[in-house]
């Protein structure tokens, strides 16, 4: 028996046999071929076959995941088609000379390398990794090498890898019991992905492909983060009471489905869903949630060949609302650029994207796009309780633009005749360090604060949440990423106004607590993360939670000490 760690990204506890993901052999001789007109029918062919299972597999991801989780496949397939590699492509084959596998590979090679060096530039080197899963399937068609399917396994498994792919993920069936990477954070798409899945995962062990054989019993923790490989029967046994006892809580938290959200001495409490399209409603309401706290609309844009009409917006955000039936609905107007581009929008390419031109920025800079769906937005405001928040605000300048553009498309509506719901509200989301110390002047203007901590973690901490070299610092317990939070929380209620937070962070088990300490108003996360919440929640006095916020932001000097901190407080209660 052999027990190595990594970190644990999704719940539960996996015991099954190993399924050890092995990528077929790609390597491509770089070849010569005399005919051109040959090839380059090769290569359309390939591209072709590539694009029909893309679509599929986004067609099995959009039934299983979020509209967010799925729409990776749309990068993909834009991909694809993008006319800078094809044109890469055709002339490698008509200018050099070479076969269509051989002029795939090597520009891809060279668009991945040079991705690969932006090595201050986390977002075009993930493109590296997008590039590499797009052309190594065109590449397997081209050379009849097979694309593995994990769609395909026929027993309970494990899933162990160097890493999963976003199309790798989309395919893990009903058999498929967890998955152990070698790399990888909390926030990867796979991990993102498991936790919608709800099954055990580990990620990030930097060596589950070398220590783990096909066929090898194993557990995996997704809680500690522990892999257990050939377990003696006292430690399956162990294993599978906790699993047993995990599957028991669950039963548990589904009795909390249609409860209120309170704490333990009464305190009322709101929590959320985080959604990407109507598509995720069944999840909405499948797991009680109270509100939809954050609706990202970039995803209407993102599934359209065009800029999606008002009249198309316009049902999108009625459909949601009305199911909702009188529970509130924060949508966000659109979050374009940074990770999310379009193909049919030229945004200029930048050297840092997620410190550029993006979301409000976009939005006030192209009005004609913003007007567009705050028109949408307004309509929709009379079936159902809105607020509609603008992103990446930094100053009171972009609030206030914003804000009168908002007026301005409302006045004219009214002009036409055409209702608009009276209690509308107005807010921003809280992502900017600078948006987080000016919030006692914000709360004045604003109805409504929505903390994403996502972005906030990172840019306090000058790290991107994805490049593993710097994860250790992507630290959502660290004293003053807290003081931020508490700050911003303080300075809505100072004006009666109220807080909500829609980051990942919301849904934290160990945050939480602080979270309702420091008077959080509302909680929204991934839908599977709610009933679990509102569990936990009701075990917390607002008293006690007080004094643990306090010494968190007062006394703790480390993300360690505070994550310490709590586990001592939720043993006792």
């Amino acid at each position: 028996m052999q027990t190595f760690k990594g970190i644990g990204a999704s719940d539960g506890i996996a015991i099954a046999k190993a399924f050890l993901l092995e990528q077929p052999d790609l390597s491509v001789k770089i070849t010569q071929s005399g005919e051109a007109a040959e090839e380059i029918d090769r290569l359309h062919a390939a591209i072709e076959q590539s694009r029909g299972e893309i679509q599929k597999i986004k067609a099995i991801a959009s039934e299983r995941l979020s509209a967010e989780e799925a729409e990776v496949f749309e990068a993909h397939l834009t991909m694809l088609g993008d006319p800078e590699l094809l044109a890469s492509y055709e002339s490698a084959i008509k200018d050099d000379g070479l076969n269509a596998q051989s002029a795939v590979k090597k520009s891809a090679d060279m668009f991945i390398q040079m991705f690969k060096a932006m090595e201050d530039n986390p977002y075009m080197q993930e493109r590296a990794a997008d590039i590499k899963d797009v052309t190594d399937r065109v590449i397997a068609h081209l050379i009849g090498a097979k694309i593995p399917n994990l769609g395909l396994i026929a027993e309970d498994a494990v899933v162990i890898a160097n890493d999963l792919t976003p199309s790798d993920t989309a395919q893990l069936n009903d058999y498929v019991k967890g998955f152990v990477t070698d790399v990888g954070g909390r926030t990867s798409h796979s991990a993102i992905m498991a936790r919608s899945l709800e099954i055990a995962a580990v990620v990030g062990t930097g060596e589950a492909t070398t220590k783990i054989k096909d066929g090898d019993m194993i557990i995996v923790d997704g809680f500690s983060g522990d892999v257990i490989i050939a377990p003696d029967e006292a430690t399956i046994a162990k294993y599978e009471a906790e699993a047993k006892n995990f599957a028991e809580q669950k039963r548990e938290w589904e009795k909390l489905k249609d409860t209120q959200s309170q704490s333990k001495d009464g305190k009322i409490f709101t929590i959320g869903a985080n959604i990407g399209s109507p598509k995720d409603l069944p999840g909405v309401h499948e797991n009680g949630a109270e509100a939809v706290g954050l609706y990202r609309t970039e995803f209407l844009y993102m599934d359209s060949d065009v800029l999606p009409s008002e009249e198309d917006q316009f049902e999108a955000y009625k459909e949601v609302l009305e199911s909702l039936d009188g529970k509130q609905v924060i949508i966000r107007t659109m979050d374009i650029g940074g990770d999310k581009q379009l193909p049919y929008l030229a945004l200029p390419e930048e050297m840092n994207p997620f410190l550029g031109y993006r979301a409000i920025r976009v939005s006030l800079d192209q009005d004609h796009i913003f007007r567009t769906q705050l028109r949408a937005l307004l309509r929709a405001s009379a079936y159902g309780r809105l607020g509609i928040m603008f992103p990446m605000i930094s100053n009171l300048t972009e609030f206030r633009q914003a804000k009168a553009i908002l007026e301005e498309e409302r006045e004219k509506l009214v002009n036409e005749g055409v209702t608009v719901g009276s209690d509308l509200e107005v807010g921003i989301m809280i992502e900017i360090p600078a948006a987080a110390i000016l919030a006692d002047q914000f709360a004045k203007e604003v109805d409504f604060f929505s903390i994403g901590t996502n972005d906030l973690i990172q840019y306090s901490m000058a790290a991107d949440r994805l490049n593993e070299r710097v994860s250790y610092l992507y630290q959502p317990y660290n004293p003053s990423v807290l003081r931020l939070i508490k700050f911003v929380i303080e300075s809505s209620h100072k004006e009666g106004k109220w807080t909500g937070m829609c980051g990942e962070v919301a849904g934290d088990q160990t945050a939480l607590p602080i979270l309702v300490g420091m008077g959080l108003d509302e909680f929204s996360m991934s839908a599977t993360s709610i009933l679990k919440s509102r569990s936990l929640m009701a075990q917390l006095s607002t008293e006690d939670c007080k004094e643990l916020a306090r010494r968190a932001v007062e006394e703790c000097q480390t993300s360690d000490e505070v994550a310490k901190m709590v586990e001592e407080f939720k043993a006792n209660l």
